[in-house]
């Protein structure tokens, strides 16, 4: 059921954000008496799942769950209607169109984008209230190999990046990856350094598909191993671990790296269970292990602060959030098109998406998601590639600086090389998934 689930908000966020966009060409176009023919959720190559006409416009929803779109009259679009455009232009058709209506119609799609994403943080945050973990209550960090080598360590405190405070701990690992300059300063046992990071280091941490770091925890109990010689030893979910071979535990790290010192050999491993410290001998595996694993609710060892709005005050604080949510994904695509951060190869397709969705629907989650996503869609639609709005765009504003439209061919030409480009893209997405997903 976690996977249906995942499919299940994925296609609805999807349809909520093709319907709106699309509605956004269309509001426009009607504003302008524009002739649309067809307004389409998902694409109905050869037939359609189902169909109505109203007016001129036939609405539908189509079979294949790619997007969707609308037929303008008098536009060259994805439909290539070579006929109808050598016709004389009617008074009806977008062509006839003065030219700042035309590129009003051209933005509608992405301006209903970054207002409903704007509209969601809002009522997220008058709703659901802003949870974060405060980075200055995080007890310090516990690292991965890799982290290890870029020179953090375990019990690092991050304080700030780019000398800028991170007040949400979950925030600063975001930071790193996307800030330009990318420099963190850590409190190291009471002395301030600087950890700096270069493109190739950020293309290691970006192919790691997981943070270098962690906030420290305490060892409690929260799965074992089949065969693990812990749970034969009589230890239980929910034990605390706090002692190996009679020196103190206090953290998950600690317990982890001491133990690498006992492969093959036996240990005394103590446990807090209630109020009561146990001692439980076992011997650890040739990798170094006693077959148990962490919990990582975090929740259970760190209070998580929830800021609270009003309706009034929700207002200014999701449009802050927008605002920087756009920011974010702008930079991004700037990860995305510097060759040396290898951003590229996490660039995913449908399967990615839907993975990002959890597997209990969460309306929390979903609708965070759906604003994200409502952002990607407006930010991408205004690349100026022909085929999608920002290269219609790109033509319309031409047009208003020269005085002088480009002509019926130079824009089927445009858009041609415009949809071999998006189809190009698709497949460079879709593989990534196969890659990471399948193989």
């Amino acid at each position: 059921m976690g996977v249906a689930t995942q499919i299940a908000q994925l296609l609805l966020s999807l349809s909520i954000l093709v319907i709106l966009h699309e509605f956004g060409h269309f509001f426009f176009a009607k504003l302008f008496k524009t002739r649309v023919e067809k307004f389409y959720l998902f694409f109905d190559p050869w037939f359609s799942l189902f169909k109505f006409k109203k007016g001129d416009t036939e609405y539908g929803i189509g079979w294949i769950p790619l997007g969707g779109y609308v037929k303008i009259s008098g536009m060259i679009d994805e439909s290539m209607d070579k006929e109808q455009m050598k016709k004389p232009p009617e008074p009806y058709e977008f062509r006839s169109k003065k030219a700042w209506q035309r590129l009003l119609i051209m933005i509608g799609g992405v301006l209903v984008n970054f207002i409903l994403a704007f509209l969601i943080y809002i009522g997220s945050l008058f709703v659901y209230g802003e949870k974060y973990l405060p980075t200055a209550e995080v007890d310090g960090i516990w690292v991965d190999s890799l982290g290890a080598t870029f020179g953090l360590q375990n019990g690092d405190k991050i304080v700030s990046v780019n000398d800028e405070e991170i007040i949400n701990f979950q925030e600063v690992f975001q930071e790193i990856i996307l800030s330009g300059d990318k420099s963190v300063q850590i409190d190291r046992n009471g002395e301030l350094l600087d950890i700096n990071f270069t493109d190739e280091q950020i293309a290691l941490i970006i192919n790691n598909g997981a943070p270098i770091y962690n906030p420290r925890i305490p060892f409690i109990i929260a799965g074992f191993a089949q065969e693990s010689p812990a749970e034969e030893a009589g230890i239980l979910l929910g034990d605390k671990i706090v002692g190996l071979n009679d020196e103190d535990i206090n953290y998950f790290d600690e317990f982890k790296d001491k133990l690498q010192a006992f492969k093959n050999k036996e240990v005394t491993v103590t446990v807090l269970r209630e109020s009561n410290k146990l001692d439980f001998k076992m011997t650890a595996s040739d990798e170094g292990m006693i077959g148990v694993a962490p919990s990582g609710d975090l929740s259970q060892f760190y209070e998580f602060e929830v800021k609270e709005y009003g309706f009034f005050a929700a207002i200014p604080a999701g449009i802050k959030k927008g605002y920087k949510e756009v920011g974010n994904y702008l930079k991004q695509l700037r990860l995305i098109f510097n060759p040396k951060t290898e951003a590229y190869k996490q660039v995913g397709s449908f399967i990615s998406i839907a993975k990002i969705f959890p597997k209990t629907w969460d309306w929390e989650i979903f609708w965070s998601f759906t604003a994200l996503l409502s952002i990607m869609l407006g930010v991408i639609n205004l690349l100026p590639i022909p085929a999608l709005d920002g290269g219609h765009v790109l033509f319309v504003i031409y047009e208003m600086v020269v005085g002088k439209k480009p002509s019926d061919k130079f824009m089927e030409r445009a858009q041609m090389v415009g949809m071999v480009i998006l189809l190009a893209l698709m497949v460079f997405a879709i593989g990534n998934d196969f890659i990471r997903h399948v193989f």
